[in-house]
């Protein structure tokens, strides 16, 4: 079974370490100006998961990061580790959700519009012509030198690009750190904003309340997926499995939630917590008795 990756693990293509990265202001303001070649000052504190619905009939999409700066530009910046063949219209959708908002209902002076900037990094090459950078925006077919100008930009990053045309030093580096955060490729760049980024990442993986955090949104998919299966089973689409199989499936849990306690006390360890501490959270969390918590923290807790 997948054991998943630690905390430590992480590098900023995993969306829990960016959004949690980019809850910092200054961390989001730097990664944009070097995306956008400029200074960046955001107005707000950035959302993360911001969700996004027309009504309550339509389908809810959750947009990583949301943030406006001080001249009223929307950026919205997302992650992407796997190509699910949709992302160029999943960037229209984004673009279209993010628009229908901009405007009060009755307004009619489309004017007022806010600008609006989606980008998407990816450890891929969406295009294949092997660019870190591929940036739209709507331009007349019929005469190419015409922008129709209507404050909409879409920007793909390909953190495995071999060809420089169209993105800065900085840009290159920032998007092979993203793909590898380590010490090493932060002192590798001759980036200041690199090397700053990174004694934030530092931070973060050693923040005792930022590993618990990861440890429950670990437990929560595992969560999602038995409650999908168990969902399943109730209309029917596990039905006629036999006996055999339906023990399996159980223990197959079993063997999720020893997962999840197993990866709850490594991680109190990595992070420092004093072992009884640690014993009562994981003891708390998975409502174990005292018994029970004795065998597991001497099989887990190293000594």
């Amino acid at each position: 079974m997948n054991k998943g990756k630690e905390l430590k693990d992480l590098n900023l293509l995993d969306r829990f370490l960016f959004n949690e990265a980019v809850e910092d202001k200054e961390f989001l303001e730097k990664v944009l100006g070097v995306i956008l070649e400029k200074d960046i000052e955001l107005e707000h504190t950035p959302q993360t998961e911001k969700e996004i619905r027309r009504s309550i009939w339509n389908r809810q999409i959750k947009l990583d990061v949301w943030a406006m700066d001080t001249e009223h530009n929307i950026h919205n910046t997302e992650v992407q580790k796997q190509n699910t063949g949709n992302l160029p219209k999943r960037s229209r959708n984004y673009q279209g959700m993010i628009d229908s908002r901009l405007l009060a209902p009755g307004e009619v002076d489309f004017g007022k519009m806010n600008d609006v900037f989606i980008i998407l990094i990816m450890p891929f090459d969406l295009f294949g012509k092997g660019l870190y950078r591929y940036t739209f925006r709507m331009k007349c077919e019929e005469a190419a030198d015409v922008s129709l100008m209507d404050g909409a930009t879409r920007i793909f990053l390909n953190t495995r690009g071999t060809n420089e045309e169209g993105a800065s030093r900085e840009l290159i580096e920032m998007l092979r750190y993203f793909e590898e955060t380590t010490d090493e490729r932060a002192q590798a760049s001759g980036s200041e904003t690199i090397r700053w980024m990174h004694e934030k990442i530092r931070s973060i993986k050693s923040n005792e309340e930022v590993g618990i955090k990861f440890m429950n949104a670990w437990e929560e998919k595992i969560l999602d997926r038995q409650e999908a299966r168990e969902e399943g089973r109730r209309e029917g689409i596990l039905e006629g499995q036999t006996e055999g199989r339906t023990k399996g499936r159980l223990e197959g849990q079993n063997e999720e939630r020893e997962q999840g306690i197993r990866k709850m006390i490594e991680l109190c360890q990595e992070l420092s917590i004093p072992q009884e501490d640690a014993a009562g959270k994981v003891a708390e969390k998975y409502q174990l008795g005292q018994a029970d918590m004795n065998i597991h923290m001497k099989r887990y807790w190293k000594e």
